[in-house]
């Protein structure tokens, strides 16, 4: 449950009229985008936001530092891992650098699909598209809860060949799914369809270093009509069932493969405590 952005980077003014795309509500996507430092929330997402950094003051780190991870666990597999297809599921409103030119910064010829259910999302899509010509990208307007759908939409085959390896990204999005929406069964269909080879990259938040705090916050979101469960690192690991967690494991995200962090200019990892970020985060191999 992050969000993007700060009061004075947002501004204020009169809420948007009540859209399908500018509601007058808070929007988990957008209230990221305000603790990202991003420009495309709404008086409703900044009220919530401002609530939660009364209950938690440290989610703006914790959004920035769970971000940087994700360009660090991108990098892995680009570099390292030779992957060259992704799926980014809960995409969010755009932040540069999007996954796409993460990835393609170290291998141009990598293909991406960019899925989310956001109105608003759909709205900035074209930024998303802007591919290096060695590769593709695409964006899929679907839901993590019709995995089968998001799979075989035209828009995904079109650009990602599923009998290859591809990297599924679920970051910062599982803590959206609360437990009666079948969390773990909707990861399993998505591992499922992926071909051997192909990877997890995974991260959550947590009770477990601020348990009063995080509590707290998700009332905030719950007031909101924004639904959703926080878990331990138990429950987070149990999304990698069957699948090899790549070292360091299961870790917090400052601390996950901190000889990459000198190429992330976004944060620095040693800056930070576990109680400001309370992520989980992980990598894992589906053999």
């Amino acid at each position: 449950m992050t969000a993007q952005g700060v009061a004075s980077q947002t501004g204020s003014g009169p809420e948007p009229p009540n859209t399908p795309l500018n509601q007058g509500r808070p929007h988990s996507a957008r209230m990221y985008d305000y603790f990202l430092g991003g420009k495309d929330n709404y008086v409703a997402d900044r009220e919530a936001a401002a609530k939660v950094l009364t209950l938690w003051p440290g989610v703006m780190i914790a959004a920035r530092t769970n971000r940087a991870w994700m360009h660090r666990a991108i990098r892995f597999l680009a570099a390292e891992r030779g992957i060259r297809q992704f799926l980014d599921i809960g995409t969010g409103i755009p932040t540069r650098p999007n996954l796409h030119e993460v990835a393609q910064g170290i291998a141009p010829e990598s293909r991406i699909v960019y899925v989310d259910n956001d109105p608003i999302v759909l709205a900035h899509a074209q930024a998303l598209l802007k591919s290096r010509p060695e590769g593709r990208t695409a964006y899929v307007h679907g839901d993590i809860t019709e995995p089968e759908t998001i799979l075989a939409s035209p828009d995904l085959t079109e650009v990602l060949d599923l009998s290859q390896p591809v990297a599924l990204s679920l970051v910062s999005l599982l803590h959206f799914v609360p437990d009666g929406w079948g969390p773990y069964d909707l990861v399993r269909r998505l591992v499922d369809a992926l071909a051997p080879g192909s990877y997890l990259v995974l991260s959550h938040i947590t009770p477990d270093f601020d348990p009063e705090a995080t509590q707290k916050t998700v009332q905030v979101y719950h007031s909101g009509g924004i639904q959703g469960k926080i878990r331990t690192k138990d429950e987070v690991e149990r999304f990698f069932t069957d699948l090899e967690l790549v070292e360091p494991g299961l870790e917090v995200p400052h601390r996950w493969r901190t000889d990459l962090a000198e190429r992330d200019s976004h944060v620095e990892t040693g800056d930070v405590t576990d109680a400001e970020v309370s992520f989980w985060a992980g990598v894992a191999h589906k053999p």
